[in-house]
Formats: structure tokens, C-alpha cells, sequence
């Protein structure tokens, strides 16, 4: 057996977004005060872990969610564009109507014609290749130690279809990595041999919005995705 290296990969918390908005990459949207507890319950949860690395999205989201960690571990996060969040083409749409946001903006359906690729969004490919990049660039900064490294539900999600084999074709209600959930992928030296999945902050999210697609605190309840 190699060297051990664990490198986590961490969802953000919850984000306040009252009107349903697919924020997509938008600047301005920042945790909610749920948000923050998540965030203080990563830092509670996996404090005492062996963690010697981190880095981060450059979404506001990202950086507070990492904020607790890094103030009790005493280091500074490298911020990687690598791990944003992924291009989408219904960025920026109210979604807080769920599926009958198609019926009122019926011109959305043109994006829809292609769900392999997406044709609505940044190819899954591609993603998965960023994704392995700053993955692989993670373990090796945390050699024989832990990494974690904080991005978006879609790009987590699809990094872990990639290193299990599976189909990229899903429905968004089924990836399992909701709020502040870990995907931990655990290396023998540069091998993957294992990804694991937990949610250290499982029990604050609100139980309708543990499979949605994107976070919309603050919205009622009705109008979640």
C-alpha cells in the first residue's frame, strides 16, 4: 500500500436567495444565516482531521463556507477558478416557479435538446476535466494528509460520476451531495480507491431542500426549487 491522501470536496452552505434565482457564477449572492451555522459545523465536524490544504471557488458562496475551517486550521485557502461553479445558460433566470418557469418563458426550451452534453450548460467533459485537475493538484499540495476544497453541487456531482464510470445523464433532484455534504475521495499515492460521501451539517437542512438543484434561502417555501 501507497501513501494515504484524502481530499475532500465540500458543497457550500446555504445561500440567501429569496426570489429563486439561478445565480449560476453572479457575484453578490452570500450565505444565509442557515448558511454560516453549516459552514460553522464543516469547521466543528472536520476540524481535528489532518487537513494541511485548502482552496476554494471564487464565488462568494464558496470562500464564507470555507471561512470557519480556515480561521480554526490557521491557513490561508488558495482561491482556483477550476472549481467554480458551472457555466449554465439559464444563469440568472427566477426559477422560484419551478417547472412552470418553462410555461412562462417557453423560449428556455430551445437549450433543452441535448441532455448528454448538456446543450443548456458547460459540457460535463469538460467540467470533470477542471474538476480532476484541481483534484489531483490538491493531493498532491496534502501528500500523505487531507485536502479540502470547496466548490458547487454540479461539479462535485459530476466529478464523482467521472471516477465511478457513470453516466453523466441524470436528474439534477438526484445527485447526492446537498448542502455542506463532503465527496471524499481517497487516494493510494496519485490512485483513487475509494469515494466516500457524508453531510456533517445533514441535520440543518431543511427537508425540502435537501435534493434541490440549487439553493434558495429565504424563498417560501413554495417557491424552492
Amino acid at each position: 500500500m501507497g501513501v494515504q491522501t484524502i481530499v475532500h470536496l465540500l458543497r457550500h452552505g446555504e445561500v440567501h436567495n429569496p426570489e429563486g434565482v439561478l445565480y449560476g457564477r453572479m457575484d453578490g449572492f452570500h450565505l444565509s444565516d442557515l448558511g454560516h451555522q453549516m459552514a460553522q459545523r464543516i469547521a466543528d465536524t472536520i476540524g481535528d482531521r489532518d487537513i494541511v490544504h485548502l482552496r476554494t471557488s471564487p464565488l462568494e458562496r464558496a470562500q464564507e463556507t470555507l471561512a470557519p475551517l480556515s480561521a480554526r486550521l490557521g491557513m490561508t485557502p488558495q482561491v482556483d477558478p477550476r472549481v467554480i461553479e458551472s457555466g449554465n445558460k439559464f444563469q440568472g433566470v427566477d426559477f422560484g416557479a419551478g417547472a412552470r418557469t418553462f410555461l412562462k418563458r417557453p423560449d428556455l426550451l430551445r437549450h433543452m435538446y441535448n441532455p448528454f452534453k448538456p446543450s443548456w450548460g458547460e459540457p460535463y467533459d469538460e467540467i470533470a476535466g477542471r474538476m480532476m485537475a484541481a483534484v489531483h493538484d490538491a493531493r498532491d499540495a496534502a501528500e500523505g494528509h487531507e485536502a479540502v476544497v470547496v466548490s458547487h453541487q454540479l461539479p462535485i456531482w459530476t466529478t464523482r460520476l467521472f471516477l465511478e464510470r457513470r453516466s453523466y445523464l441524470h436528474h439534477p433532484k438526484t445527485r447526492q451531495c446537498t448542502l455542506c455534504s463532503l465527496t471524499s475521495v481517497v487516494f493510494d499515492d496519485d490512485r483513487v480507491t475509494q469515494v466516500r460521501y457524508s453531510e456533517p451539517a445533514g441535520d440543518l437542512i431543511p427537508v425540502g431542500d435537501r435534493s434541490a438543484p440549487f439553493s434558495a434561502g429565504g424563498a417560501p417555501r413554495e417557491d424552492r426549487p
